[in-house]
């Protein structure tokens, strides 16, 4: 005889299996799919995501490799052979950071800046409207909240593993 209680932890690692599933499956379409969208403009979505991470206020006068990995969830090893793609293309910059003279600063280039704001996001806007065609605001406003509970948690499961410690490397 089952159990209740193991009835219902075996349906929730069920229903845990195909989230997960499902966000791989996800993570790999906007690779595909948000990569065509901006393939003319010599885009992928890692350089989309990186451009989108330098244009925030936030980001206004350039983000160190370390933080610029930090806030994409990449390692700086990754991220380090793409911003020298996309300063060999134009649209970053990097030179030691003033305040620190062992840390790279990355800027976005006037070239970058263009790209961004007049050929990829009127783009990335079309493909948004496209991938959440039939989602309310409040639908995405539920999502965005569900992202961010699962993106927390990962990433204290991360810090227990030892990330934080490769993180600061």
């Amino acid at each position: 005889m089952v159990k209740p209680s193991e009835n219902t932890d075996a349906a929730r690692m069920a229903l845990a299996n195909r989230v997960f599933f499902r966000l791989y499956q996800c993570a790999n379409m906007l690779h595909k799919t948000g990569s065509r969208a901006v393939e003319a403009e010599g885009l992928t979505t890692q350089q989309w995501a990186v451009l989108g991470a330098l244009s925030r206020d936030e980001a206004e006068g350039g983000m160190s490799v370390g933080d610029l990995a930090r806030y994409l969830k990449v390692s700086r090893q990754n991220l380090s052979g793409l911003v020298s793609r996309m300063e060999r293309d134009g649209h970053v910059k990097t030179a030691p950071d003033s305040r620190d003279r062992r840390s790279r600063l990355v800027t976005m280039t006037a070239s970058g800046q263009h790209v961004w704001v007049v050929e990829a996001q009127p783009k990335i806007y079309a493909y948004y409207d496209e991938v959440l065609e039939g989602f309310s605001v409040n639908d995405v406003t539920h999502t965005l909240h569900y992202l961010l509970k699962i993106l927390e948690n990962m990433q204290r499961v991360d810090n227990a593993q030892g990330g934080a410690e490769e993180a600061a490397e």
